[in-house]
């Protein structure tokens, strides 16, 4: 394809916030190379994503597609963050129904590539006839998608009791760690519906022109070049997407300055920061044990403490009665939403408890910060968590293996262990190190550069070269 052609690019991922923003960020690079986006979701994920930039709002299309009712889902739900995870399949049986007006909008737009999530399944058996190429945007790293396999794999009949699912599969080359645990898998299941992630992956990528990922060949070499083995088509890492910090701070941002005067308080690096996901939905007495946890640990710290979704409706306060008058002279609770850019990036931060979901993992090793692994026990998180520790720039807070129950003692010794036992000093000098690959905007710009330069050079009898 002619470098210079400009080309039209529709944007379709999949209805959570995690997943509309990095498609902006890619959006927003290769709009800046002249080429047209049309970025495709519903009204109220579209509504969620931060302003363009004027200089690219030219380029870039909001198109939006009203969510259509299903048996199951709420009236007004449109993402993730906004069911219980049980509910998720229904958001799925609701997100396939746009089969039918992205159809019609392909048919009369001249689109020359859809970047796309791991979702619609369909999608291929919409493009092919349309002359449109894909490209499977997955916003795992090289590590989750390693694990999950090649095609034949994900399609197959075998793995299919949790069991499978918790050792290390065959294919895997190179030394590793990365399994999930009896409750992750179990807990995962409750997000499918009839058509199963593992079969959606498995179509889309035998569907797609290539492959990319959020990884870079400095993090995780094996397991990307294992992906290319895998998947017989070229995989073009669009690298880590790491977020930039606002420019200046925001007049007017009152929790932020708040929380700014009480880490300023603090000295360096001295405070551990917790945030479990707008998803992440635990029992009662979990939510008890990581409260003692956090207060036995006699830190200082502050906890973002998000409304999860319950059934039909929000819970107000997931924090046990009296824990936050226990720690008042240490812990800071914010609700409902942190500045935690902001936050991880203070010099009095030292380290994250983190649900290991790969953008909140990008976001504290960009500022060096050690990690407090906790997954969040669903999707990729478990294999974060093990990646996470078995890379030492963490600890994973032990948990039993098939119901994901843990003590609090238990995450106070590990809450010391990152911050400030002598057996911590190795965790904290190497998430210190990742500095260097997280927080690296030129290795960044590098690869979005590469990924965009594949999609203007692409040729159909590249599909089974391999790209360096």
């Amino acid at each position: 394809m002619d470098r210079t052609k400009k080309l039209h690019i529709a944007m379709f991922p999949w209805l959570a916030y995690g997943h509309t923003m990095p498609f902006l960020e890619v959006s927003k690079f290769i709009a800046q190379k002249g080429h047209r986006i049309s970025f495709i979701s519903t009204p109220k994920n579209i509504s969620r994503l931060p302003k363009l930039p004027p200089h690219l709002s030219s380029n870039i299309t909001f198109v939006e597609f009203s969510l259509p009712q299903v048996d199951g889902l709420p009236p007004g739900v449109e993402s993730t963050a906004e069911v219980p995870i049980e509910n998720v399949p229904y958001l799925k049986n609701a997100y396939d129904k746009l089969q039918g007006p992205l159809t019609e909008f392909l048919k009369n737009s001249n689109v020359n590539w859809i970047i796309h999530d791991f979702e619609p399944y369909w999608l291929p058996g919409v493009a092919a006839p349309l002359g449109i190429n894909l490209v499977l945007f997955c916003l795992f790293n090289a590590t989750a998608l390693a694990f999950m396999g090649p095609p034949s794999a994900l399609l197959g009949e075998f793995r299919k009791r949790p069991e499978e699912f918790t050792v290390v599969p065959e294919w895997i080359d190179y030394p590793c760690n990365v399994a999930l645990k009896h409750h992750e898998i179990v807990n995962h299941i409750k997000c499918m519906n009839d058509v199963s992630d593992f079969q959606r992956m498995g179509q889309l990528i035998q569907g797609s022109q290539f492959v990319t990922t959020r990884a870079c060949f400095e993090f995780e070499p094996d397991e990307i070049k294992l992906l290319i083995k895998l998947y017989q088509k070229p995989v073009v890492p669009v690298g880590l997407l790491p977020p930039s910090l606002p420019p200046n701070e925001e007049k007017g941002d009152d929790k932020w300055e708040a929380t700014k005067s009480w880490l300023d308080s603090k000295g360096e690096k001295s405070v551990f920061y917790i945030a479990l996901g707008s998803e992440v939905n635990m029992s009662e007495e979990s939510m008890r044990q990581l409260a003692f946890g956090i207060e036995k640990s006699n830190l200082p710290f502050i906890w973002a403490v998000r409304k999860r979704p319950m059934g039909e409706g929000l819970i107000d306060n997931i924090i046990p009665p009296g824990f936050e008058e226990r720690v008042s002279n240490r812990g800071l609770v914010l609700r409902d939403w942190a500045p935690q850019l902001r936050i991880l990036a203070h010099s009095s931060v030292g380290g994250f408890l983190t649900h290991c979901g790969w953008s909140s993992i990008i976001e504290a090793l960009k500022f060096g910060r050690a990690l407090i692994v906790f997954s969040g026990a669903s999707a990729d998180q478990g294999l974060n968590a093990r990646l996470l520790h078995g890379r030492k720039v963490g600890i994973e807070i032990e948990r039993n293996e098939m119901d994901g129950s843990f003590t609090s003692d238990l995450v106070a010794k590990t809450i010391r262990q990152v911050l400030v036992e002598p057996e911590g000093e190795a965790i904290r000098a190497n998430a210190w190190a990742m500095k260097e690959i997280f927080d690296n905007e030129e290795l960044s710009n590098n690869y979005l550069d590469g990924f965009t330069r594949f999609i203007e050079e692409f040729v159909p009898s590249a599909c089974h070269t391999q790209i360096s």
